[in-house]
């Protein structure tokens, strides 16, 4: 069965279910396999889309470097696929159930962003199902508006049920380098001059303390002379301060976050040999610990004396270095992840995370609890403070907790007002704020 011709009735499926919940005047959301929203959402009202079977890549064009993949198709699938011809998307966001769709309706990045910028940047066209069920095509050339306004919308503009998104070539395997630094002006002034010479393939960074802090280079290559491997008994993490160089198969440096959620997984007691043996290697994926951690949510009390920081958030690299300094000293979340990114196109503006497209930025990534006398959302709110201040943004794939004047200046109220109107004006979704706020 032709992929195009099955994935046109599905779509044409979707739009009549799609009629038929607005007709019974319901707010509709996606029935998905996966989530990597980490904000509790009131759903009552809401029902849900079935949109499980976008799940396909429905071409790779190798002449063209490009696939044709469905919105709901993970990475994991899509990286599949892509490596068995010797490529990959330009950008694979960290974790295996990571959606392309959820990744340009979010925001998507990973250690080749210094050369290609957010995932949203490498999507050439999008099908989009807007709120009154119809489907629209959209590309830079082609209702540039939509193209341009989607990223960072979460469903609230319409749905992607197909992307084009660009391909590179890929070897086997990425070798590693891990460089120490004690400083970190000299530290984000590493990252600086990787951004301006767009090398090596890859560059992303951890760091474990004010004065540790180490810059992880990969470069592709043909051959290696041994391979790690971190996707059992071995955490990749913890090899950073050990090793100055490592050798991974391509694969398994994609996914080498995966494994243990990045450091997350310690939450689960799998970071202990014993427990991480009886685990067995087929449980020790992202997937699992979103399954527990929703588990855990539905039958376990708030905890009370803690609070929950799990935050992306975007920093010029120029004040990076005053961003870390807050985040040990007022946070004190450790190990944290550095990645630099910068806009693969200066001459192009996403119209709902503008940033400035001169610039380099850092994204860190600090996903942990800490005790919390003063009252829920304490420190939540001093990171959302010192990320504005600092010329940043935040990723709203997290608990948010502006209020509302102030979340519209930082996401551009009037752009976003304009683009509703146009692709939703009879508001069949809900809007941002209400959604990655209001946690509707």
């Amino acid at each position: 069965m032709d992929s195009f011709a099955e994935h046109e009735r599905k779509c044409q499926r979707l739009s009549a279910d799609l009629t038929a919940q607005r007709a019974r005047g319901v707010t509709p959301a996606l029935g998905k396999a996966t989530s990597n929203l980490f904000h509790q959402r009131d759903q009552r009202s809401t029902v849900k889309l079935d949109v499980r079977r976008f799940d396909r890549v429905l071409d790779i064009d190798r002449e063209r470097m490009v696939a044709d993949v469905e919105g709901m198709t993970t990475y994991e699938a899509l990286v599949d696929e892509t490596l068995k011809q010797d490529l990959l998307p330009a950008v694979v966001p960290q974790l295996k159930t990571i959606t392309v769709g959820g990744a340009v309706s979010g925001l998507g990045i990973e250690s080749s962003s210094f050369r290609f910028g957010l995932v949203h940047e490498t999507v050439e066209e999008m099908e989009i199902l807007l709120g009154d069920g119809r489907i629209m095509v959209c590309s830079p050339a082609r209702e540039p508006d939509l193209f341009y306004g989607f990223p960072n919308s979460y469903g609230t503009l319409g749905y992607a049920l197909r992307l084009k998104i660009r391909l590179i070539p890929a070897k086997r395997y990425v070798h590693l380098t891990h460089t120490q630094f004690s400083d970190p002006g000299r530290y984000f002034d590493h990252m600086a001059a990787a951004g301006r010479f767009g090398h090596p393939d890859y560059l992303d960074g951890t760091v474990f303390g004010r004065t540790e802090m180490y810059a992880t280079a990969g470069e592709f290559s043909d051959a290696a002379p041994y391979i790690s491997d971190y996707t059992y008994m071995g955490i990749y993490y913890r090899s950073i301060a050990r090793k100055r160089e490592d050798w991974l198969t391509t694969r398994s440096y994609i996914w080498r976050w995966d494994t243990d959620w990045f450091w997350c997984s310690k939450h689960f007691g799998v970071q202990n040999p014993l427990l991480r043996l009886l685990a067995t290697k087929w449980a020790l994926n992202s997937r699992t610990y979103q399954r527990l951690m929703r588990l855990s949510r539905r039958i376990l009390p708030d905890t009370n004396g803690t609070e929950s920081v799990i935050q992306d958030v975007d920093i010029p690299v120029e004040n990076a270095v005053e961003f870390l300094e807050f985040l040990l000293a007022q946070i004190g979340i450790t190990p944290v992840w550095v990645c630099p990114f910068q806009s693969h196109d200066p001459a192009v503006t996403y119209d709902l995370y503008t940033l400035d497209p001169r610039k380099l930025y850092i994204n860190f990534g600090f996903w942990d609890t800490v005790a919390a006398p003063r009252g829920d959302g304490h420190y939540n709110r001093m990171v959302e403070r010192k990320a504005w201040e600092l010329g940043g943004k935040k990723a709203l794939y997290s608990t948010a907790y502006y209020d509302e004047e102030t979340f519209w200046e930082i996401y551009n109220r009037k752009r976003y007002d304009e683009l509703k109107k146009k692709y939703d004006g009879s508001g069949i979704f809900l809007d941002l704020y209400a959604k990655c706020v209001g946690r509707r």
